[in-house]
């Protein structure tokens, strides 16, 4: 758990192929008068102690947004998981207790969903807490957008070499509880993966979402 005062590192995850939007990184494409992952950076920042972002190959085209770039520690593109891996072990290093991941081609994340990954972990008195949204079967949730404990980075580590990569398995696997966030009046997690998405996008920002 987080002690109520000291805010999480967060890690914005673009380690995405983006093979729908026609290659490259889904979070430089434009938005607005910038681009996706400018809006992400606006929304994690106030809720952060302080951003890094993982993405793998050449950092120098993510310069100039000013942020540590951190590759996956593990080799092979394993998935959202070894981003959360590298991020843990980002904050191990500068101390911190927990990160709060966010997918970088996710713009209109709640403005509280540190505070609310936080409030369901310490209230479940569950290491990890992923965001959720109501769903037709149930509740959906977003794995991208979670709490995770530096503590549990060894495990994660030897989950991932032994062949683990769906984030859920992991996560129930320790008990991870949910925050669930409305979907009224537009779903907070939506994703931008098509072109139409990017356009969807911009109506929902012009629209002051």
């Amino acid at each position: 758990m987080t002690d109520g005062k000291a805010k999480p590192l967060g890690v914005i995850l673009a380690g995405g192929l983006a093979t729908r939007m026609g290659g490259g990184d889904k979070g430089l494409k434009p938005l607005g008068s910038g681009r996706l992952i400018d809006e992400v950076i606006a929304r994690l920042r106030p809720q952060c102690a302080s951003l890094a972002l993982n993405a793998n190959g050449d950092p120098a085209r993510f310069a100039e947004l000013g942020l540590p770039v951190l590759p996956d520690g593990l080799p092979g593109n394993l998935g959202p998981l070894a981003g959360v891996l590298a991020g843990l072990d980002f904050a191990a290093e500068r101390g911190f207790s927990h990160i709060v991941t966010a997918a970088a081609d996710t713009p209109f994340f709640p403005r509280d969903l540190v505070a609310r990954l936080t409030e369901a972990a310490e209230k479940a008195g569950a290491p990890i807490a992923l965001a959720a949204t109501p769903g037709e079967r149930g509740l959906d949730r977003h794995p991208t957008f979670g709490l995770w404990p530096v503590a549990l980075r060894e495990d994660l580590r030897r989950a991932l070499v032994e062949g683990l990569r769906k984030i859920v398995l992991w996560t129930d696997a320790h008990g991870a509880t949910t925050a669930v966030f409305p979907v009224d009046p537009f779903d907070p997690f939506f994703n931008v993966n098509t072109p139409e998405d990017l356009k969807e996008a911009e109506a929902l920002l012009e629209a002051g979402t």
